[in-house]
């Protein structure tokens, strides 16, 4: 009697250890995926700060993918039954015209029913330049199986717009000891020049790919990767980084992951880009992702949407006119863009490019822990 007793305490005392373990990892598990939702810089921060360094990297991305993927189906669901709306929602914007745009029209790929200037290149007025047309934007569908997978591309002439970048406080070479300014240069911000800012590329832990900036060396370069190039004459190109010289002019370098586009072609499904899209954990979750292209003119392209793959994204830049793109940040929380209108003593109004984007006006302004691009006027 006695053994059988004290066989049973046994019993309920593991059973209570074993339901509060599980208790607590659903704990971990649960709350992100809620947050993500509902507060995704509260999921974001603590996803990893918290939740990577208990159940791993490998771990928090398989939970990531289950959530985002899910989200997908359940709007094949609802998107089954109705359409999509369009993110233009700028009643005052009209048809971009000219300047040194490349404004032909979208190709439409897909038989869905088209949505309200779908495809069509709009103006997007810029403050610091009140009499030229030098930024234009146009929605995207390319995915045929998805019809609220929309893509918003704003394009940028860049004659006498600069492209530059800011290594964020903490990402990506703070966790070797190179951790960056996170500001923007006081003086570009002091005099009013600063016309846009979006986001940059990977932490650290999700791919080490290499930053540059000026002489210094945040995270060094790898091979194999596809590379932004920006030189100190204005000019951009975007390259599969093989370790060939890039020149003595080299204004910055940031890289993250495969190609996008190369030569005008969607190069995700490339052998020797496949295998690489393979090794990035996130390259098979639908969710929000953004990049960066080049057309032949070297006009810059921007295009960021939610329900995407890099195969998706890649044809969204394509069919906007990119002969070269790479993939830059994902998920909700770092996806962002934002126009920014000068006011008086370094002050700035700002707006995103599309509402269902995350502002990120306060951290380009004031500094951001993560890596960031933005356009100023020289």
């Amino acid at each position: 009697m006695n053994r059988g007793r004290h066989v049973a305490v046994r019993f309920i005392r593991a059973h209570r250890v074993l339901t509060s373990v599980c208790g607590a990892l659903l704990v971990f598990i649960i709350l992100p995926v809620i947050f993500i939702r509902f507060a995704p810089t509260t999921a974001a921060n603590f996803t990893d700060n918290v939740l990577r360094p208990i159940i791993g990297s490998r771990t928090v991305l398989f939970l990531e993918k289950q959530y985002f993927n899910g989200a997908d189906s359940a709007q094949r669901a609802l998107y089954s039954k109705r359409a999509p709306s369009s993110p233009v929602t700028d009643s005052s914007s009209t048809l971009a015209r000219g300047g040194n745009l490349e404004l032909k029209a979208v190709p439409i790929t897909h038989s869905f029913p088209l949505l309200t200037h779908e495809g069509q290149w709009l103006t997007k007025p810029l403050a610091l330049f009140p009499h030229e047309e030098k930024a234009a934007y146009t929605i995207v569908r390319p995915d045929p199986s998805r019809s609220f997978a929309i893509v918003t591309v704003v394009q940028f002439d860049l004659r006498g717009i600069r492209l530059a970048t800011v290594a964020g406080t903490k990402q990506p070479g703070g966790p070797i000891g190179n951790p960056g300014p996170g500001t923007i240069p006081s003086d570009i911000i002091a005099r009013g020049a600063l016309v846009a800012a979006f986001d940059g590329g990977f932490q650290y832990r999700d791919g080490t790919y290499g930053m540059i900036v000026g002489k210094t060396t945040y995270l060094p370069l790898v091979r194999n990767i596809g590379t932004l190039v920006g030189y100190n004459d204005g000019s951009l190109r975007i390259i599969d980084y093989t370790g060939q010289s890039l020149g003595n002019d080299v204004a910055f370098v940031r890289q993250n992951c495969p190609l996008l586009v190369e030569n005008g072609r969607v190069a995700v499904s490339d052998e020797k880009n496949k295998a690489l899209w393979g090794r990035t954990f996130s390259s098979d979750i639908v969710t929000w992702r953004s990049g960066i292209g080049l057309t032949a003119n070297g006009n810059l392209l921007y295009a960021v949407g939610n329900n995407l793959t890099p195969e998706t994204l890649a044809r969204a830049l394509q069919l906007a006119g990119a002969v070269s793109a790479l993939q830059l940040d994902i998920n909700p929380n770092w996806v962002r863009f934002n126009f920014f209108t000068p006011s008086a003593n370094g002050t700035y109004s700002s707006s995103t490019l599309i509402k269902a984007l995350k502002d990120g006006s306060k951290e380009y302004l004031n500094g951001f822990s993560k890596d960031f691009f933005y356009l100023y006027k020289p």
